[in-house]
Formats: C-alpha cells, sequence, structure tokens
C-alpha cells in the first residue's frame, strides 16, 4: 500500500472536479480525501495499490468536464492506514 499527495493547479474549484476524484476513487475501492484549498488548487490525499493510484492520477489529470488542469504536484510514501473510506472534505 501507498499514499499519494496531490496539489493540483488549474480551474479545478467550482466545476465539479472533486466529485470526479472521489467517483473515481470510490469505484477503484481507493480511501482518502479530496478538498479545495484556500489558494484555489484541490488537495488529493489516496491510499492504496500502486496500480489503483496510478489509475487515479490518470483521472486527477483527465478532470472533470468543465476544469481544466495545468499541472499537478505529486508526492509518494508509504501509506498510514488511516483513512476508512474517500471523502470530499469541507
Amino acid at each position: 500500500m501507498k499514499r499519494m499527495h496531490l496539489i493540483v493547479h488549474g480551474k479545478v474549484q467550482g466545476v465539479f472536479y472533486r466529485e470526479h476524484v472521489r467517483k473515481a476513487a470510490q469505484k477503484a475501492a481507493i480511501k482518502g480525501f479530496v478538498r479545495n484549498l484556500r489558494d484555489g488548487t484541490v488537495e488529493v490525499v489516496a491510499e492504496a495499490s500502486e496500480e489503483k493510484l496510478a489509475e487515479l492520477l490518470k483521472e486527477c489529470r483527465k478532470g472533470s468536464f468543465m476544469s481544466r488542469v495545468d499541472k499537478i504536484d505529486e508526492q509518494h510514501e508509504d501509506a498510514t492506514g488511516e483513512f476508512e473510506e474517500f471523502l470530499v472534505e469541507f
């Protein structure tokens, strides 16, 4: 199990981006969260196998139909096991 921490830049707030990520994560049984940050970016923290995290990263790059992803800062580390599901945090 690995942990992926993303900061997504672009037009990613107010365009159903978090819901897009939540659906993709839940479909792949990934645990963690997605939330808006005050600077206009979106933060994603996800834990799963490397293969599932790669799938989620692909969806994060794709974004929702109204979003535009300009850049993703990513970090990878060992999973902590702290999450029970994948949620949109407010």
